[in-house]
């Protein structure tokens, strides 16, 4: 099938390049010059592992190119996807849906014969009802079905999520829609992958439903965390124990400084926002996002008390400036939080990450970026781990004690156990758990 991907950013490239992969001929589109000049060179603009060769190994077999044309792309297209960036909106927190309205106009323009225009960005209830209308009033005599079809990727594993999905959900009002994304899909449908289709709307809710639901997961075995702290149970322990009932399973129970990146903070506050403009408000989620909003910088002052309660003059060495491992993504990520509130109380801060730092330049003002840990830690009052990297897993602690100032660390990821680290002379902290406990 011939089909445009229209944006060319994470959603976009990453599903680009796999329905490529698939076998289907793919245009990635984008208004950045800049962006497709670089991506024809094979330069790649985020950090994804294995995205850069899945690039070059279809380019090379001649199923992927780049363009900032969207008339030539769209014309020859059976499929559109829309795949531009819906960030929250100065102001209110709804979604900003301008780049998706834009596309559908400028698609509206270009299509020839039937075409099915797909909803692939991640957007509120009713907005394929919008870009169906906003199509059919530039171009009366379009044929087209808009259809919503939601991304489920996690950065870092995305090309792996692409292509062994637990699902693939499709809503449509259209029939004439079904036959055409079955075959878009058919190399995962073969595979098993179950392909669910709905609505249009409830598949658009089925998306932000998920994402807040995770999001909510991830906020209350933070809560647990805390009460574990003043109880003197171990969370990671509660962690297992609830997951192992079916019912809960074990995933994104992991305590930590709480979630980031481009979907849940940006996803659970506009279903809360659209939530409260249909009079049904999500009160979960409204406090789901004040529990994580609240809980970043109070991991700053977690570190504070780590140090005695008073940093004024002191160096902080960060490791981990991501959200997660395993990506570039800045996007709302605790670190920022967490270094702020430091810098507040008058403390200096050296940071390192290996992916993020060309990024957290961007976003984090007045800190000194290093080359690699035991750089960051050099002169350092406290280490502190805010990304769980796999290189941070396995800490040279003699190495670290001899470059700090004093012996400091405080782990918000729970990566080590107690002992592991005060043997080595260390103070240790870490997220819901007695600091003597050694059962982990």
């Amino acid at each position: 099938m011939h089909i445009t991907m229209i944006g060319s950013g994470y959603v976009g490239l990453v599903s680009g390049v796999c329905f490529a992969d698939f076998g289907h001929d793919v245009i990635c589109v984008d208004k950045d010059a800049g962006k497709i000049e670089a991506l024809r060179k094979g330069e790649i603009p985020i950090f994804e592992p294995g995205l850069e060769q899945l690039v070059a190994d279809n380019v090379r077999a001649g199923r992927l190119s780049f363009s900032t044309e969207v008339e030539s792309s769209v014309t020859a297209s059976d499929v559109v996807f829309i795949a531009v960036g819906t960030p929250s909106r100065r102001g209110d927190g709804h979604a900003d849906l301008s780049y998706v309205y834009a596309a559908a106009r400028e698609i509206a323009q270009h299509v020839k014969g039937f075409t099915v225009i797909v909803t692939k960005s991640t957007v509120p209830v009713g907005t394929g009802d919008e870009v169906e209308r906003i199509v059919r009033e530039t171009n009366p005599d379009a044929d087209v079905a808009v259809v919503s079809n939601p991304e489920f990727l996690r950065e870092g594993a995305a090309i792996e999520d692409f292509k062994r999905p637990d699902r693939i959900v499709i809503g449509l009002n259209d029939e004439r829609a079904r036959g055409v994304m079955t075959e878009v899909y058919r190399p995962l449908y073969l595979n098993q992958a179950p392909l669910l289709f709905t609505s249009r709307r409830t598949s658009e809710l089925i998306k932000y439903a998920a994402n807040a639901f995770l999001a909510m997961k991830i906020t209350f075995i933070n809560e647990m965390a805390d009460l574990c702290e003043k109880v003197g149970a171990n969370v990671q322990e509660v962690s297992r124990g609830i997951g192992l009932d079916g019912r809960i399973g074990s995933k994104f129970l992991h305590a930590g400084p709480g979630y980031g990146g481009s979907c849940f903070p940006k996803d659970t506050l506009a279903l809360a926002k659209t939530a409260q403009d249909y009079d049904s408000p999500v009160r979960l989620i409204e406090t789901t996002v004040s529990i994580n909003d609240n809980r970043k910088r109070a991991m700053g002052r977690k570190v504070i008390a780590a140090m005695g309660g008073d940093i004024r003059g002191k160096t902080i060495a960060v490791l981990g400036l991501t959200f997660k491992p395993n990506t570039d993504d800045m996007r709302d990520s605790p670190s920022i939080s967490i270094i702020q509130a430091l810098q507040d109380a008058g403390a200096s801060v050296a940071g390192y990450d290996p992916e993020g730092m060309d990024n957290a330049r961007q976003l984090i003002e007045n800190i000194t970026y290093a080359d690699d840990a035991y750089s960051a830690a050099r002169g350092a009052d406290a280490l502190v781990i805010i990304t769980e990297w796999n290189q941070f897993r396995a800490l040279d602690f003699g190495r670290l004690k001899s470059v700090m100032n004093a012996p400091v660390l405080v782990d918000l990821r729970n990566i080590y156990r107690h002992d592991e680290v005060t043997k080595h002379g260390f103070a240790y902290t870490s997220v819901g758990r007695p600091s003597s406990d050694d059962t982990l």
